[in-house]
This record gives C-alpha cells, structure tokens and sequence, in this order.
C-alpha cells in the first residue's frame, strides 16, 4: 500500500463526511486507507466513522475506524494510528477541515524529490484567532532556536512521513507538536517543509485552551531533556552538581580564609549559609545523575539506543530498517515492497 492517512478524530460529527469526500479526491492517485481514530468523543464522530466504514464496502473501503476507550488526546490517537497504518508513507491531518486533504499529493510529492524523512506543512497564512496565532510563533520559535530544526511549524497536523519514521518515534503526552524533534533524535533528520492553505474552522468548536500553554512549556522542557540526556543523565545533573558544588566550595574556601588569616567573623555573615547551601545541592545533583545511570543502564543494554539506516552486503542492494521490518527502499512511492 502506498499511502496511509492517520485522521485523529474528537468530537468533529459535523465535519467527517466532507473530510471524507475530499480526502478520496486528494489520494485518488494512491494505493490509499484512511485510518479515523476517535479519542473518546461524545458526540455522534463514531457513529459517522462506522458509517463512513461501511458505506464503501461494496468497492473495497478505503477507511478504517479505531475508536479509544476515552478521551486520551491527540498524542496516544496518532500512537494507536501509526501502529495501525500499513501504507510505505503515513501522512496525518486534522479532522476539523482546516487542513486541506488536497496538499497531501504535493506534500508527498516534496518528500520523494527532496528524499527527506518527513515533510511538515506551514500555515503561512493562518486563520486563527490571536489568542492561538501568538503563542504558537512564540512556541515555533523558541523550538526552532533549541531544536535547530529549521521549519516554522512544528504543530501543523499535516505532515507526511516515511513509514520507518512513524514506527521509531514514540508519542505520548503532548509530544505530537513536537514529532520532528523525535524524528531527528531517533536519526531522522532529513526534514522539510512545505506552505499550505488553511482554512477557518466551520463546524464545531476549538480544542484550544489556555492551559495547553502550560503543557506546551512542560513539554517542550521535557523533549529537550529526552533528546538530549535521556542516555546520559549524568551529563545533565552531574555538570549542574559540579558547577554547584565548585561555587560552593570556593566560598567556603575563601570564608575559611577570612576566618582564619583575617580573623573576622563568620556567624552573621549570609554567604556562609549560601556557601553550604551551594555544596549539598551539587553533592545531591551529583548523586541524582549517579542514581539516574544505574536505572538507564540495563535498559541501554538490552535495547540499543540508535537506528540502523541502511546495510549493505556483497552482491545485494542497500536495505533500510524501517523499525519492525526491513524493506527495500525505492525512489518512487508503491515500488517498495
């Protein structure tokens, strides 16, 4: 199969049967399936999914429904997604028909020319409100400074993925906005990007709140820590605890000096108490990092922290790991098998 289209779906009865009809002109040109995951809705989404379903099973149904226990969000449903995607490439979008289906050919078509891993979308023109407009350059940019991935945003839901990318990475939490930024900690770092048109949302109402702000910090902090000292704990907490206890020490050092050459004293003085303070947080920092190598260490071990890309041996064609299965790799999406 050429093409699967992961679809997170919550609360979006409204909007489903358009989606639908525009998704089966935009990947008319595939060998195609439309997976639609609905994360817990209350509304009527599944029903439309199950009737979106069956509607087609007389000429073969291109769409497949999975339906979560409850409402876990967008992260675990392109999770259950990817798991049950079959296509050589995955590209994903919302449900809400501000992501137009017709940019997925030319997303594709981006991603087979360039040879990158995955290509993001970019609203250039956003029809958002300000209250969503703002803090997502905000966001955009500070992940781009820290990343060094240099696309301009990192939270569009239409994307395009090689199908190796989609089964390394693991998403969970909040961590769908940041995808690109596991993709590359897992190798993958042939990213692009490419405009698309965007569209205000008709039906429905936005999934957007203020407290995603504070999640999105959090878990910007969080794929930082993951992509960077996740194998190395010690490399974080150990460098803060040198640092720390080194300042400490040598405020120690010089107040002892005081104490003693000088004779003044010390008990009235509040950079003795800041100098202790300093030493026990580098020796607990340093102790954290130990602590935090014992737990990594057996399961580096037994799984292996990186991805093998390619091999190549006497007499065959270079082979690429895709995660679960190896398969060869073609130029031209459906030749691989």
């Amino acid at each position: 199969m050429d093409l699967s289209v992961v679809v997170p779906v919550y609360e979006e009865e409204a909007s489903l049967p358009e989606l639908a009809e525009r998704l089966r002109g935009a990947c008319s040109g595939f060998d195609y399936e439309v997976i639609l995951v609905d994360d817990g809705s209350v509304d009527g989404s599944w029903g439309v999914i199950e009737e979106l379903c069956a509607e087609h099973s007389a000429e073969g149904s291109r769409f497949r429904g999975v339906r979560l226990a409850r409402n876990y969000g967008k992260s675990a449903a392109l999770a259950s997604g990817f798991e049950e995607a079959r296509g050589e490439l995955v590209a994903t979008l919302d449900a809400d028909l501000q992501d137009d289906p017709a940019e997925i050919p030319a997303l594709i078509e981006k991603l087979r020319e360039g040879r990158y891993d995955l290509v993001s979308g970019w609203k250039q023109e956003r029809e958002d409100p300000w209250s969503k407009t703002i803090p997502s350059r905000f966001f955009n940019t500070v992940t781009r400074l820290i990343s060094g991935i240099q696309i301009h945003d990192f939270n569009c839901g239409l994307k395009v993925y090689r199908r190796e990318v989609t089964d390394a990475v693991h998403v969970y939490g909040e961590l769908h906005r940041y995808i690109p930024l596991l993709a590359k900690r897992e190798g993958f770092d042939r990213i692009g990007e490419r405009p698309v048109e965007h569209h205000e949302r008709r039906h429905g109402e936005t999934k957007f709140g203020p407290e995603r702000f504070v999640r999105g910090f959090l878990d910007m902090v969080s794929v930082v820590f993951l992509t960077r000292f996740a194998a190395r704990p010690m490399h974080f907490f150990g460098g803060l605890g040198s640092v720390a206890f080194a300042a400490g020490f040598l405020i120690s050092l010089w107040l002892s000096f005081e104490k003693i050459v000088l004779g003044n004293s010390l008990g009235d003085r509040p950079l003795l108490l800041f100098g202790v303070l300093l030493l026990l947080l580098g020796a607990q920092l340093f102790t954290t990092g130990l602590l935090g190598e014992m737990i990594v260490r057996p399961r580096m071990e037994k799984n292996p922290s990186y991805q093998v890309s390619e091999r190549a041996a006497p007499g065959s064609a270079g082979e690429r790991e895709n995660g679960r299965t190896k398969v060869r790799v073609s130029e031209t999406v459906g030749e691989a098998r």
